[in-house]
This record gives structure tokens, sequence and C-alpha cells, in this order.
């Protein structure tokens, strides 16, 4: 039975990851500090869906802590570890900077010693298409310039990557990084757009649109993330690889399928965009068919037609989450 160490296992993509792992039959041992970078009360609900499993372990963490790291991964064999914790959100990190090059460069460096000295062969990290700031002609392929980040998250994830570049130089470590375009989907992060479009627009409080929404972005399902993440666990040496939907979509359009969805009209309120902000996104995903057998297979009407019903579900106290 394979068995995993996954770091950030109560946020977004850990928690669906988790689930996706464990219903192949794999032991989970997960970690997170649950942290409140957004409300904790989700991060507290993902974590309550996945205890009550027989395959899984949960230890709470900060993986800048390295003897706190060191005794939450215990004393077990991996066969991998999926590293996706960490400080994400390009705006909140102008106002923290500092925290995010803790959680992102320090944290991963601690993550690449800990599978030398525990002899773990392979690591899969969890990356961001903001990488690619505003200059690369699209579809962004994994080879475009990634030297001019627009914000203190996008430089602190290439300083993970390069880091664990430097790392699989010298030391072996089997890495692949994945570049997540705009991932949605149920119990999502509140400070997301589509989340919070949909809060919105069910409790008639009037949304806050930066720019016309004309902007695009390449939305990309988290079960579908989920699957892609896994299969990166394959040995592969040292690779770079998207995984978006290479369909991107305007802003406007996402918002009338959440209207449509809701039965609803938004309000709207306009905003100047922000400054850490990119005209559009567009994953050019080849290399994950070619390397990964991989491809996205929800289209973005099924999957906030997802996200609704989650939030129906849970409303009664998804709606006091805060949103940003």
């Amino acid at each position: 039975m394979p068995s995993y160490l996954l770091t950030g296992v109560a946020g977004f993509i850990g928690h669906w990851l988790a689930r996706e792992l464990l219903d192949r039959g794999a032991r989970v041992a997960g970690v997170d500090n649950l942290n409140d970078a957004y409300d904790p009360r989700l991060k507290h609900w993902r974590l309550r869906q996945l205890q009550g499993h027989a395959r899984f372990r949960f230890a709470r963490a900060d993986i800048t802590d390295r003897e706190a790291l060191a005794a939450a991964a215990g004393t077990g064999a991996y066969d991998a570890v999926f590293h996706l914790a960490a400080r994400a959100g390009a705006p909140q990190s102008v106002r923290q900077p500092v925290t995010y090059i803790d959680a992102n460069a320090v944290g991963t460096q601690n993550l690449l010693d800990l599978c030398t000295a525990r002899g773990i062969a392979k690591l899969v990290l969890a990356s961001t298409s903001s990488l690619y700031g505003s200059g690369n002609p699209l579809p962004l392929e994994e080879t475009a310039d990634t030297s001019r980040p627009r914000s203190p998250y996008a430089a602190s994830k290439k300083a993970a990557e390069v880091l664990a570049h430097a790392h699989h130089h010298l030391h072996g470590l089997d890495v692949t990084v994945l570049r997540y375009f705009t991932v949605y989907g149920p119990a999502g992060r509140p400070d997301m757009s589509l989340f919070r479009f949909i809060r919105w627009i069910r409790e008639g409080v009037p949304i806050i649109l930066h720019g016309d929404g004309s902007q695009s972005r390449d939305f990309t399902f988290v079960k579908d993330v989920a699957r892609g993440t896994i299969r990166a666990a394959t040995p592969l040496g040292f690779e770079i690889v998207n995984l978006g939907s290479d369909a991107p979509v305007e802003l406007r359009e996402a918002l009338r399928i959440i209207e449509d969805c809701l039965g609803r009209k938004a309000r709207i309120r306009t905003a100047p965009i922000q400054r850490v902000d990119v005209p559009a996104t567009w994953a050019a995903i080849g290399k994950a068919h070619r390397l990964l057998g991989w491809k996205p297979q929800t289209r973005l009407q099924e999957g906030i037609e997802q996200m609704v019903r989650w939030y129906e579900e849970h409303r009664a106290w998804a709606r006091q989450l805060v949103v940003p």
C-alpha cells in the first residue's frame, strides 16, 4: 500500500488531493499549521472530512519549524512527498512579504532537507502560474520567462522552484514542479474570485469587480488538479509542468454562469485593477499530456455548478466566512 506525506492537507487543493489518494487506497500523513491566512473555519471543515478515515493521520505543524516538521513526519517511510503547504494570494503578499518568503522559500527548503534525511526519493512541489507575469506570449509554455515576478507571492514561489532544482542537482532528489492555473471548486478559498462572487450574489451583497471583467483566467477544476498531481509522483528527474484547463474564460463570462446557476443577478461595484493582476492566463498543457498522460475533464459550467451546490448545502455556516 503506497504511503505519502502531504503538506497543506487542510488547504483547498491539499484537501481534495488527500481525498483522492485515500479513495485510491493509499495511506496519507497530513501536515498543516491551520493558520489564519483566510478564515480557518473552512480549513477545520476540510480536515474533519478526512479525520475519520483509517488510513489518514494528521499532525499540526508549521513547515518553517524544522523540528516540528520532522516530528510531524514521524518515522515511517514514504513513497513521495506532496508539498502543497504555502502562503497563497498575490494581493495579500504585498502586505506581508516576509511571511510569504518564510513559508514558501524557507519552508520548501526544510521539506527538501527532510526528503534527503529520510531517504524519500520523490517530491511533488506545488507552484503557480503567477510566475509567468504579463509579458509572455499565450498560451504559456513552461519555458516562458519567469524572471520578472509581479508580487512577493510569485517571487517566493520562484524561489521554491529554484531551491528544488538546486537540491535535485546536488542530492539527486526527483522533483516535479506543478504550476497550477486558477484552481477552483467546492470548499475553495474565500479570497478567490469565484467563491467571492457566489457568496456575494447569493447573499445579495454587491460584488467587487476589479476592472471591466475582460480579464481572462484559465480556470482549472480542483479534482482535475488532484488527478494530475498524483500522476506527477512518477519518476521524471526534474520537470516543470503546467496544470491548466487550456480554455481561458473572461471573468464577466464566469460571472454570468454563476448568475445562471444561482438564478440571481449580481449587483456590481467596480474597482481599479490591482497592480499584481495580469490581463490573461492560459496554460499550454501539451507537456502534462505527454509526461503525465493528463488532460482536464471538467467544463467551467459543471465546476461552477458543483461550487454552488456545495455553498447551498453548507450555507448555514459558509455565509459567515470572512471574505477578504
